[in-house]
């Protein structure tokens, strides 16, 4: 497990790079920040450091190409600017790159690169590939065919995700804030910036606030999702500003900056990994506190008798979301009922189960093999 006091000793690193970091206020490209980051990114390959760049900024530069004064609101308008800002952003990377003898190569990612374990496969095999022969894979989610309900959502959450199927050491999110605050800095003076979190809590997502600078789409609360990823695929991940120079290297060098959430000391396997954040979620299932604790303390499988609530609506082999009484998610898993056979034997013994459908299928909602804990 990684902590400041070793984080030099991490071999495989992602860093991802925000459009705040890499624009000035203007929407134009930030070139001499970007050429510091090529800059130290190629030092630490130098050094003989695994690294990947996931970057935002197509979209942004294809806004700045096209003249237009703001970020645009639709999604065909996003995927034209992407589709001009692309081949911008990755050239310019490219010839920053070239200059410190480096090789990069252009990798974008779609939703349906991690839902269907297939191409979840692929892109893990294609990127330790790219690894193993000493090229920087510098990854952007591919905005200009993504549709809203095929994107990750944002590139917080991408980097995330690359992390976990690569399995990195240390994930370093680079943005326009400092880290995780007791409060909004912007309006809260008295706010404080929170060194070190080892256990992502329900008062921990309620300090995330929405997106807040004009040209980018991450805010805290995507970071915050993007921690519990990496956590708990065995990932340590740093939040910090983009905006000091040298910041990766300080970062590595141990030095307290920015909000370091500590990851879990056992990594999940490939197959649970996609499980729990490759795939899905098709719905939620509350359990009670008995039935929380017999998960967490023994890893059991969930019974109908323990839950108490069902949101949404899935199907036989979708992946749903487990949380307890108190709105925390526990676990991850896939149902081996429908959500209109749960909401029927909710609350039930296994014994009644026929009773009330006609038939028992399986003796537990979810079994524990095929179930990742994320408490």
């Amino acid at each position: 497990m990684f902590t400041r006091n070793n984080l030099l000793e991490a071999q495989r690193i992602v860093v991802k790079v925000g459009t705040s970091t890499l624009s000035h206020a203007t929407g134009k490209m930030n070139l001499f920040r970007i050429e510091k980051l090529a800059r130290e990114l190629s030092d630490l390959r130098n050094q003989g450091k695994d690294i990947i760049l996931v970057t935002s900024g197509a979209v942004g530069a294809g806004v700045e190409r096209l003249g237009l004064k703001e970020k645009p609101k639709t999604i065909p308008e996003k995927q034209a600017a992407a589709a001009v800002g692309q081949g911008i952003l990755m050239h310019t990377y490219e010839k920053l790159f070239a200059e410190y003898s480096q090789v990069v190569a252009q990798v974008l990612l779609t939703r349906e690169d991690s839902v269907k374990r297939s191409r979840y496969a692929n892109s893990r095999n294609t990127l330790l590939t790219l690894l193993k022969q000493g090229v920087i894979p510098i990854i952007n989610e591919n905005d200009a065919v993504a549709i809203d309900e095929l994107k990750i959502g944002d590139n917080d959450t991408l980097s995330a995700m690359v992390a976990s199927i690569v399995d990195a050491d240390l994930l370093i999110i680079l943005s326009d804030i400092d880290g995780v605050y007791t409060g909004n800095p912007q309006t809260n003076p008295a706010a404080k910036l929170i060194s070190e979190i080892h256990d992502i809590t329900p008062e921990i997502e309620k300090l995330a606030g929405g997106a807040g600078s004009l040209f980018g789409t991450g805010g805290m609360y995507t970071k915050i999702q993007a921690g519990k990823i990496a956590v708990n695929s065995g990932v340590t991940m740093v939040i910090a500003s983009g905006g000091h120079d040298g910041v990766v290297r300080d970062i590595l060098a141990g030095k307290t900056i920015g909000t370091i959430f500590t990851s879990r000391e056992n990594r999940l396997q490939i197959r649970k990994r996609w499980l729990a954040f490759g795939a899905r979620i098709a719905g939620t299932i509350k359990v009670d506190k008995g039935c929380a604790q017999a998960i967490l303390n023994d890893g059991s499988s969930v019974l109908a008798a323990g839950i108490t609530a069902v949101e949404g609506e899935f199907n036989h082999g979708n992946t749903i979301s487990l949380i307890t009484e108190e709105g925390r998610e526990i676990a991850r898993g896939l149902a081996n009922y429908s959500a209109a056979e749960v909401r029927k034997i909710m609350g039930l013994h296994t014994a009644e189960f026929a009773s009330q459908l006609g038939y028992k299928s399986y003796d537990e909602v979810i079994h524990r093999d095929n179930m990742v804990l994320l408490a």
